[in-house]
């Protein structure tokens, strides 16, 4: 039993180190990424809300560890972060 607690654990502590949302993958975006391209390098959105035409999506979570995105035209025309290292 104490060995399946230490394999579940260790496989818990990896995944976590898996996380694409870090400032070297921030670095990575660049204006006019379609909602897709910007998916392919932090993964799919956590949250996105349409506003006047626009689509603003967040990958995380607002009160901490977060990258912000407003895509018009699925283009995207502004972003930032807090938190990432």
């Amino acid at each position: 039993m104490k060995v399946k607690l230490l394999i579940a654990l260790c496989g818990a502590l990896a995944l976590s180190g898996c996380s694409k949302l870090n400032k070297e993958n921030y670095d990575k975006l660049e204006m006019g990424m379609s909602q897709k391209e910007v998916e392919a390098i932090l993964g799919s959105a956590d949250n996105c809300g349409k506003t006047l035409g626009t689509v603003a999506c967040t990958w995380g979570n607002e009160e901490a560890k977060h990258v912000k995105i407003v895509f018009m035209g699925n283009k995207a025309v502004t972003f930032n972060y807090e938190g990432l290292e």
